[in-house]
């Protein structure tokens, strides 16, 4: 029988943040050099009430990054560096999990392999070791009839109480970057309640246009206290978007907590459509990160920004709420919430 680990809820009290400061260009061509100082910016306001855990590719970017941070005014008793290259910077989906069973803690390697779509990720892989070696807790990797599960962090919210929010289109694809081939739902139900305490899922369906990721729930859909959830949708109906945002939100409507009764649900609105280059980049204000204090918004220069802000606030009456800029960060397909992994205390 296994202690009763559980994967405690974001707004629950943490010890800091882990981030990976950007050094492949490539995930941001023509904006590597915004985005880096984008990311200084992040720092400093994640710094400003809790520690960072910054991963930093080798000593040459530590002492730049520091140079930069100080440049910032950026409070670096709370910046702690871990040396370790990393193919790239999405602490949320190639970083541990860490789960808690009283005042234990272990950090979960959920093997990731480039979101089932990319080849360069064999030193993100390194990532959960390295992570859990630095905080000094043990490491476990998560398997399921001997053969490793894959998951990604951005791929599920959970609410701390034993319910936890994903997609079918990220898990349950047949044919597009399929994570864990043959995997039904009741199997990824039995390693949610193995691994992370869960007792109840709530499948939503298909994610956001644009995401290469395939249907991250943290674009979507986010607890925000025990029984609430805000979700997003799209008022245009003319968009992609409108029709898979809408059953989203039916489906929420539906569904129960672990506790069967119904959650309250609030809506986020969308961010207007943006494009880069040609491509449709996946803006949305659900990549929200909920510190000890505040909660980061990611902004996009939209007329909904204030909207989003309004709307986060409301859920989180004890928390400063900042936005932060993300039209540089969204053009590697992902904004602060991907970026970042909370390690509960």
């Amino acid at each position: 029988m296994k202690n009763n680990w559980i994967f405690p809820a974001e707004w629950e009290k943490q010890q800091g943040i882990l981030l990976c400061f950007p050094h492949n260009g490539n995930d941001w061509p023509g904006k590597y050099e915004a985005v880096q100082w984008a990311f200084v910016e992040f720092i400093k306001k994640v710094a400003s009430v809790e520690a960072v855990f910054l991963i930093v590719a080798n000593e040459k970017l530590k002492n730049k990054v520091s140079s930069m941070l100080e440049t910032a005014h950026v409070n670096l008793k709370n910046v702690s560096f871990i040396i370790h290259k990393t193919n790239r910077s999405w602490m949320r989906d190639s970083g541990p999990i860490i789960v808690k069973s009283g005042a234990s803690r272990k950090a979960i390697n959920f093997n990731f392999n480039g979101w089932a779509k990319y080849n360069n990720y064999k030193l993100d892989k390194h990532v959960p070791a390295k992570v859990a070696e630095f905080l000094n807790i043990p490491l476990e990797q998560a398997t399921y009839k001997g053969k490793p599960f894959i998951l990604e962090g951005g791929a599920i919210d959970v609410n701390g109480k034993g319910t936890l929010i994903t997609s079918e289109e990220c898990l349950l694809h047949p044919n597009i970057q399929v994570r864990n081939e043959g995997f039904t739902k009741q199997d990824y139900e039995a390693v949610f309640k193995e691994y992370l305490g869960i007792t109840n899922v709530i499948w939503l369906g298909n994610g956001i246009e644009g995401d290469d990721t395939h249907g991250h729930i943290d674009d979507l859909a986010r607890f925000v206290n025990d029984d609430t959830i805000i979700t997003v949708v799209e008022t245009n109906t003319t968009d992609n978007n409108y029709k898979p945002l809408q059953d989203n939100l039916k489906r929420l409507q539906t569904s129960t907590l672990e506790n069967g009764k119904t959650p309250k649900i609030v809506t986020l609105p969308m961010p207007k459509r943006l494009d880069f280059d040609g491509v449709r980049i996946p803006a949305s204000y659900a990549n929200f990160l909920i510190l000890n204090k505040t909660v980061l918004v990611p902004t996009f220069n939209d007329a909904n920004d204030r909207i989003a802000l309004n709307s986060i606030a409301d859920c989180f009456p004890d928390r400063d709420i900042i936005g932060i800029a993300a039209t540089d960060f969204i053009w590697g397909f992902g904004t602060l919430h991907c970026l970042s992994q909370q390690i509960p205390r």
